[in-house]
């Protein structure tokens, strides 16, 4: 028994010697075992997945039987492109996250540059804790509260009452105001990181050669910033454009948005080919943002 046990061992001794001689001195073969579980899992979960809806894309529907057809055709990108009610819906979809991205970008900037310039380390933190504490709530109880606010005898017509001022309702602009709320976090962190990395010596350097507080922040903080801005605009962008819920709950039937589209296609069984076809845009346009991006020299400083 005890002879089983210590030859038991030693084969034990053994795999783990082979295997620490396999890896010593491979530092990229180390990197690389340790990587080999998530990118499998990147590459069969996300990537598979976004492979199948790209060849989905390329498939039809019979006129006819109605019925599926595997194989490879350009007819649902032709109907996304000749169709006006689509290109209407692609237009709404790209100046809304346009929109969104941009009134983010006004709100975090004066909000983070407190943060990371201004504040104390205590008031920093509260800061932080209260930038990311909308995160910890459920992205449903939000969206539901802001359709109680917005509802005809919510807060925001009670508010608005005296003024002899109604608020958006429920539409496009409610659309544009919740999300502007959803994503600001995403906006206001990376920005916020960004300009901690700014030395305080370059504005003060600024301001000791004569520059307006205008001056300074156009020449020096924004150009350092701008790799931030740009890292928060992904986010906001992208999000905008792949959302489908706050349309639904807050635009209504009349606000249709991309997502939408690509939901009630894909999930209720109507066209999967054409559905899989519109979610193509905010894929071509997210690589048209990031080339663009790349062009002024967004990511140089990351």
């Amino acid at each position: 028994m005890e002879a089983a046990d210590a030859l038991a061992s030693a084969r034990k001794r053994s795999v783990s010697r082979r295997l620490t001689d396999l890896f010593h001195g491979r530092p990229r073969f180390q990197v690389g075992a340790l990587l080999s579980g998530p990118v499998a899992w990147l590459v069969v979960g996300y990537l598979g997945s976004l492979a199948v809806l790209l060849v989905a894309a390329f498939w039809h529907v019979s006129p006819l039987s109605g019925e599926l057809v595997k194989g490879f055709s350009l007819d649902n990108f032709k109907t996304l492109a000749q169709e006006p009610v689509y290109r209407t819906i692609a237009f709404r979809t790209i100046a809304i996250a346009s929109l969104v991205t941009f009134t983010d970008a006004l709100l975090a900037f004066p909000i983070a540059f407190y943060m990371a310039k201004v504040a104390s380390r205590r008031t920093k933190a509260v800061l932080v804790v209260a930038v990311l504490m909308p995160l910890w709530a459920s992205y449903l109880v939000k969206v539901y509260a802001w359709r109680t606010m917005l509802s005809a005898d919510g807060v925001i017509n009670w508010a608005l009452g005296p003024l002899h001022i109604h608020g958006p309702g429920y539409g496009t602009t409610a659309v544009w105001l919740v999300m502007s709320y959803l994503w600001l976090p995403y906006m206001v962190i990376p920005i916020f990181a960004g300009l901690e990395r700014i030395p305080d010596s370059l504005m003060s350097a600024s301001e000791d050669l004569g520059a307006s507080p205008l001056t300074t922040f156009r020449r020096v903080i924004l150009p350092l910033a701008f790799p931030a801005v740009i890292a928060g605009s992904i986010f906001t962008f992208s999000l905008t454009l792949g959302d489908y819920i706050t349309p639904v709950l807050i635009g209504g039937a009349s606000s249709q948005f991309i997502g939408n589209v690509v939901y009630n296609n894909v999930t209720g069984g109507t066209n999967l080919p054409l559905g899989s076809a519109f979610a193509v845009v905010p894929i071509a346009v997210m690589v048209v943002y990031l080339l663009i991006a790349r062009r002024l020299g967004a990511f140089e400083h990351l």
